[in-house]
C-alpha cells in the first residue's frame, strides 16, 4: 500500500511504513489519547484535583517519547527523576493508609480514570515491545531513557488506578494466580 495523492486521504505520515517504529508511534499516539482521557476525567472529580497537574505533564511526555526514536530525543534524566517522585509521592499516600495494599495482585477494576490508566498501562507495555522489535530490527539504537520511562509509566498508571481506588473506598478483588506462586520477601 502506498499513500494517495489526497492529504486528507493520509491520517500519519508514516502509516504505510512497515517497520515496527511505526507501530511504536501508534502505540504512544494511543497512550497519549488515554492520559488525556483519564486527566479529563480526574479533572471531573474534586478528590482527584492533585492528578491533574501529573497527568497533564504526562500526557505531553508520551508524546515526547513518540518522537524520541526517529527524531531528538525528548525525555530526559530530569523528567524520569520528577516522575519517579511523583511515584514515591502516590506510593506513600497508599501505604500510609494500607500498607499491605501493593502486595497482591489485583484485578483491574473501578470508576473513570481507573479503567483509562489501567488501558494506558498497557498501552506502555505494548510501546515497550515495539521499542523491542524495534532495535531487534536493528533500525536503529534506542535511548535507555525511553524504555525506562515507559516501564516507569505503566507502573505509575497502576499505581494511580489503587490510589483512585482507595480514596473512593473501592477495593479491588485481590487475584490469586493458579499459574504462578509468588515469592514473598522472606523467601
Amino acid at each position: 500500500m502506498k499513500p494517495g495523492k489526497d492529504r486528507s486521504e493520509l491520517c500519519y505520515t508514516y502509516i504505510y511504513d512497515t517497520s515496527w517504529l511505526c507501530d511504536y508511534e501508534v502505540a504512544t499516539d494511543e497512550l497519549n489519547t488515554q492520559l488525556g482521557m483519564a486527566l479529563s476525567a480526574a479533572e471531573a472529580d474534586a478528590a482527584l484535583a492533585d492528578l491533574v497537574p501529573d497527568l497533564d505533564r504526562l500526557q505531553a511526555l508520551a508524546l515526547h517519547a513518540n518522537g524520541s526514536v526517529r527524531g531528538k530525543l525528548a525525555v530526559t534524566e530530569d523528567d524520569l527523576d520528577w516522575l519517579h517522585q511523583r511515584y514515591d509521592h502516590y506510593r506513600q499516600e497508599i501505604e500510609t493508609r494500607e500498607p499491605d495494599r501493593l502486595k497482591s495482585f489485583v484485578l483491574p477494576r473501578g470508576v473513570d480514570p481507573v479503567p483509562t490508566l489501567h488501558q494506558a498501562r498497557s498501552t506502555a507495555k505494548k510501546a515497550i515491545r515495539c521499542l523491542v522489535r524495534v532495535e531487534a530490527e536493528a533500525q536503529r539504537e534506542i535511548s535507555p531513557e525511553i524504555p525506562r520511562f515507559l516501564n516507569l509509566l505503566c507502573n505509575f498508571c497502576f499505581l494511580l488506578t489503587v490510589l483512585v481506588n482507595q480514596r473512593r473506598g473501592i477495593a479491588e478483588p485481590r487475584f490469586i494466580s493458579r499459574s504462578y506462586r509468588l515469592k514473598t520477601r522472606n523467601q
